[in-house]
């Protein structure tokens, strides 16, 4: 059963189990390496849970198992979705369809107009996903309406 749970800055050691998690078994579907966030101390992970206004954590019966996130929306009323990531264990069991409907709902909470994401070429599953919530190409976004 997949439950989501907000995190907050007090949060931070999951959200830091998820990102290392992320980074580790992923490093070529994220922009930033391993490397930049192995050693942050806590103060740099609360920053990045208050920097970053949306962070979402899914669990797999009870376990931390996945994680999105969404920047604030920009002038032009978009958000931008970022970091999701599936633990492998429970891929193909709704998790990441999950956190992308939650950036979703917290995108039209916020009166964005639309969001969006880059993924890479060579992470098609990812790519699937996101066509399937109606993301389509603009340049080089996948863009949806909200």
């Amino acid at each position: 059963m997949i439950t989501l749970r907000r995190l907050a800055p007090d949060d931070w050691a999951v959200f830091r189990d998820l990102r290392l998690a992320s980074l580790r078994d992923a490093p070529e579907a994220f922009e930033t390496p391993l490397a930049d966030w192995l050693h942050a101390d806590e103060r740099r992970w609360r920053r990045r849970l208050t920097d970053v206004p949306y962070t979402m954590c899914a669990e797999w019966e009870g376990r931390p198992a996945g994680v999105v996130c969404g920047t604030a929306p920009d002038e032009a009323g978009e958000v931008e979705l970022i970091s999701l990531w599936v633990a492998p264990a429970v891929r193909g069991h709704g998790v990441g369809n999950a956190l992308v409907r939650a950036v979703l709902r917290w995108a039209a909470d916020q009166g964005a107009r639309q969001v969006r994401l880059e993924v890479r070429e060579t992470n098609t599953h990812a790519a699937a996903l996101y066509r399937r919530h109606g993301f389509r190409p603009q340049g080089r976004y996948l863009v949806r309406p909200v």
